[in-house]
């Protein structure tokens, strides 16, 4: 016989929360967030979370906070120790009952850092995943180009890999998006400068952000953080290859005069 009088548990929700804009937050992200009773978000072990900043505005005084500090070192990332932690906290206000949403910029499952909390806990407990507006997404419409059209392949890169790999992949679709520049920038733009392709790409910082930066890639500063991205397009598609920034001049008409 079944015993209503057992608790219920609360349910875990994975919010994209969007590349940096806190108006690019979607309506069911919003609603999710303002009535969950716990709120939680990786944050670095210096300074503050990114994913919060997004949504402070939107936070209520009465809403508990988990902070899952992940510490930002060369080392393989992620620590399991550290989910395993967060995970457990997370899992007693669920089996308290109360609702837990955990913060991801971007979108949960686009390399996003809640799928190591969906893997400990999703099969303990009743789990929504909602989705969020991705960087790539902001890049292209920051960028005023398409990603890719028609039959185009698109590929996403991690900055990370060695050249080899880079190239590889870049030589194997039209489209292409390298994210995870920060100290990688310098190798990964003579990489692309090697293979004629600077020409064609895109520079995107802090994307949707009130410093934001997108720039031909010839035209970038010297060093990126770790939240930019390289937009690239290797096809045929006259909308893309011909589609100009606008506003943009060319720092050579710039001088003309001066």
């Amino acid at each position: 016989m079944k015993d209503d009088k057992q608790p219920k548990t609360g349910t875990l929700y994975g919010l994209g929360v969007g590349p940096g804009d806190p108006e690019l937050l979607t309506l069911k992200a919003h609603r999710v967030l303002t009535a969950s009773p716990v709120v939680a978000y990786p944050k670095p072990d210096t300074g503050q979370s990114f994913a919060r900043s997004i949504v402070a505005s939107y936070l209520k005084p009465d809403q508990r906070e988990i902070a899952i500090e992940v510490p930002m070192r060369v080392e393989r990332f992620p620590a399991a120790e550290i989910y395993d932690r967060a995970a457990d906290e997370i899992a007693a206000a669920l089996n308290g009952g109360e609702d837990v949403a955990v913060l991801c910029e971007g979108d949960p499952f686009f390399y996003g850092s809640f799928m190591y909390l969906f893997e400990r806990l999703a099969g303990r407990f009743k789990t929504i995943v909602v989705p969020g507006v991705s960087s790539i997404m902001a890049a292209s419409a920051a960028s005023a180009r398409p990603l890719a059209a028609r039959n185009d392949r698109l590929t996403v890169i991690p900055g990370p890999l060695p050249d080899e790999e880079l190239i590889a992949r870049i030589e194997s679709a039209e489209a292409f998006a390298i994210m995870k520049l920060g100290r990688h920038f310098a190798r990964i733009r003579h990489v692309i400068d090697r293979m004629g392709l600077t020409e064609r790409c895109r520079y995107c910082e802090r994307l949707s952000m009130p410093e934001e930066i997108v720039l031909p890639l010839a035209y970038a500063p010297e060093t990126a953080p770790y939240f930019s991205m390289i937009l690239g397009y290797r096809g045929s598609e006259p909308a893309i290859v011909n589609a100009s920034l606008p506003n943009f001049a060319r720092r050579d008409e710039e001088s003309v005069g001066q």
